[in-house]
C-alpha cells in the first residue's frame, strides 16, 4: 500500500471530497486495493494530496457508511471485502486480443466513415468561439432549474420519476408541449399525436427507421443538415439533393418520385433563409398530389427576434403529410437531449413502439423537470433574455461582417444564432479553420453541409450564441486578415 500513489485534479466543478471518494472507489472496484488492505491514515492522505485532514476524514467516514471501508479500533481504515462480493475477477487481456481485425467484416453499416460536423470539445478555451449550437451559461437561470429539479425529485413526485413508465411520457410535459410550445408555431395536436424523444436527431432516426428502406427516395436540402443526411444514408443511397435559393427550398422536378422530403423551412440549415409562404403552400399541395411525406425540422424556432414568426409547415398540413420535429436543445441546453415528434396518431403509435424497443422512454426525472420549467414560466423568461442578447450579437456581427467581409453574407430574416458566409473565390475554409484556431478563433467550414463528391470550399458558418458581444468584432477582423493572407499566397 505504501507504494500506491493517489492523485486528484483540482476542479472548480467537483469538490475535493468527491474527487477523493472517486479515486478510492475506483481503486477498490478495479481490484487495485484488495479486500482487507489498510489505506493511508487521514494525516498521511491529507499530506499526500495537499488537502485538509478534515476533508479526508469526512470522505473516509462517508465511504465507511456506504460499506467500502471498515474501521478497526486503533488500527485505521481497511477495504471492506463485502463490497466486492458479486464482482467477477478482472480478465487478463493478451496482446492484440482487443484489436481483432475480424470485426471489420462484420459491420453492416459504417457510420464512423461518414463525413460529419467536427467541433472541438474544449471550445470554451478559445477566445473567439464562433461555434454553433452551444449556449452562453451566463443567461441560463440555474437557480430556477435547480428548483424545478428539487420539485421533480421530491417525495411528492417520487412515483413519477422512479416507476417504469414503459412506453409512456410524462403527462405534464406532453401537455406543456401541446399547450405552450406548439401553439407558438400554429400547430394544434392531441396528446396521442406527440412523442417525447432524446432530441431532434433521435426523432429523425426514428422516422428513418420506420419510413425509409433501400428503395426509398429521400429529397434533401443542399446544403443541409449533415447528421440528418447521414441518418437517412444508413437506410438508403437514393438521397436526392434539392437546391436552396434566397426563398428557401427550390420546388422543381427533382422532387418527382420522392417518397420523403426532409426540410428546415423556417430557418434553413445552414443558410438561414426562410421558405416563402408561396412555396410552403406549393409544397403541401405537391405532397398531397404525390403522396410524399414531409419531415419538418423546426430547429431554433424559439430564436425569432426579427419579425412576426412564419407559421410552421405543419400548421398548413391538411392532408396529414407532415411530421414535425421539435427540440429544446437550443432554448434550454444541448446536453438535456429533450425533443419531440408531432405527427398522425398512427405514425406516433408506431414511433412509440419503436422507441420502447430502443430505450423505452427518455429519463422521467428530466421530463418532469422540463415540464415544471415550462409550466412555471421560466422557459419563456429565458427566451426573452436570450433573444435580447442574440439580437445585440446579431447586430454586432452583421456590422462587423459589413466592415471586414463585405458582401459575404445575407442578413438572416428569421433571427437564429448564426451567419452563413460565402467567401471569395479561391478561399479554402478548411485551411482557414486551421489557421484561425491558432489565433484562438473557431469557425465551421461549410463543405460538410453539401451533398456532393466535390463540395465548394469557400463557405463557412459563424455562430454567436456562445461568444460575448465585445469579442465578435475583433474575432471577425482576425478572420478577415487570415482570408487576405490565404488568398495572397
Amino acid at each position: 500500500m505504501q507504494d500506491f500513489l493517489f492523485q486528484i485534479q483540482r476542479s472548480k466543478t467537483v469538490s475535493l471530497q468527491t474527487q477523493i471518494r472517486e479515486v478510492l472507489v475506483s481503486a477498490i472496484l478495479a481490484g487495485h486495493l484488495p479486500a482487507g488492505e489498510r489505506i493511508p491514515s487521514t494525516r498521511d492522505m491529507a499530506k499526500s494530496l495537499g488537502v485538509s485532514r478534515n476533508t479526508v476524514l469526512l470522505t473516509y467516514l462517508d465511504l465507511a457508511d456506504d460499506g467500502y471501508l471498515e474501521v478497526r479500533n486503533r488500527s485505521g481504515y481497511f477495504v471492506n471485502g463485502a463490497i466486492l462480493k458479486g464482482y467477477a475477477a478482472h480478465p487478463v487481456m493478451t496482446p492484440g486480443q482487443e484489436n481483432s481485425s475480424e470485426w471489420q467484416a462484420k459491420f453492416r453499416v459504417r457510420p464512423k466513415k461518414q463525413d460529419n460536423i467536427q467541433k472541438p470539445i474544449d471550445w470554451r478555451n478559445y477566445r473567439y468561439p464562433f461555434i454553433y449550437g452551444q449556449i452562453d451559461h451566463k443567461h441560463f437561470p440555474m437557480a430556477e432549474w435547480r428548483e424545478c429539479q428539487r420539485q421533480a425529485l421530491s417525495e411528492k413526485s417520487f412515483d413519477v420519476w422512479t416507476k417504469d413508465a414503459r412506453d409512456q411520457d410524462d403527462e405534464m410535459l406532453v401537455e406543456q408541449i401541446r399547450t405552450r410550445l406548439l401553439p407558438r408555431r400554429g400547430i394544434m395536436a392531441a396528446p396521442d399525436e406527440i412523442l417525447v424523444t432524446l432530441g431532434a436527431q433521435n426523432s429523425i432516426y426514428i422516422i428513418a427507421s420506420l419510413l425509409v428502406g433501400p428503395q426509398t427516395k429521400v429529397g434533401f436540402e443542399d446544403p443541409g443538415y449533415p447528421d440528418a443526411r447521414n441518418i437517412f444514408a444508413l437506410k438508403t443511397d437514393r438521397i436526392i439533393p434539392i437546391p436552396i435559393d434566397d426563398s428557401g427550398l427550390v420546388i422543381n422536378n427533382r422532387l418527382d418520385g420522392c417518397d420523403l422530403l426532409f426540410v428546415t423551412p423556417s430557418h434553413q440549415f445552414p443558410t438561414t433563409v426562410t421558405l416563402s409562404r408561396e412555396r410552403r403552400a406549393d409544397l403541401i399541395k405537391l405532397a398531397i398530389e404525390k403522396d410524399m411525406i414531409i419531415v419538418e425540422d423546426d430547429y431554433e424556432f424559439e430564436t425569432n427576434y426579427m419579425k412576426e414568426p412564419t407559421p410552421a409547415l405543419k400548421s398548413l398540413d391538411v392532408g396529414n403529410k407532415v411530421i414535425y420535429v421539435g427540440s429544446l436543445s437550443k432554448s434550454l441546453f444541448p446536453g438535456l437531449r429533450m425533443g419531440y415528434l408531432v405527427g398522425p396518431r398512427e405514425f406516433i403509435a408506431e414511433a412509440r413502439a419503436l422507441r420502447r424497443l430502443m430505450f423505452r422512454h427518455p429519463p422521467s426525472n428530466n421530463q418532469h423537470t422540463t415540464a415544471l420549467f415550462l409550466a412555471l414560466g421560466y422557459h419563456d423568461s429565458l427566451l426573452l433574455r436570450s433573444n435580447r442578447a442574440y439580437r445585440e450579437r446579431w447586430r454586432e456581427m452583421g456590422q462587423a461582417l459589413k466592415d471586414f467581409l463585405p458582401n459575404s453574407s445575407r442578413v438572416p430574416s428569421f433571427g437564429g444564432s448564426s451567419y452563413w458566409i460565402c467567401g471569395r473565390e479561391g478561399l479554402n475554409a478548411g485551411a482557414l479553420e486551421i489557421a484561425a484556431r491558432k489565433k484562438g478563433v473557431i469557425i465551421e467550414p461549410g463543405r460538410v453541409f453539401f451533398n456532393s463528391p466535390k463540395p465548394p470550399e469557400k463557405y463557412f458558418r459563424l455562430g454567436f450564441s456562445s461568444i460575448s458581444k465585445n469579442r465578435i468584432r475583433p474575432g471577425i477582423e482576425i478572420i478577415a486578415k487570415l482570408i487576405d493572407q490565404q488568398l495572397k499566397t
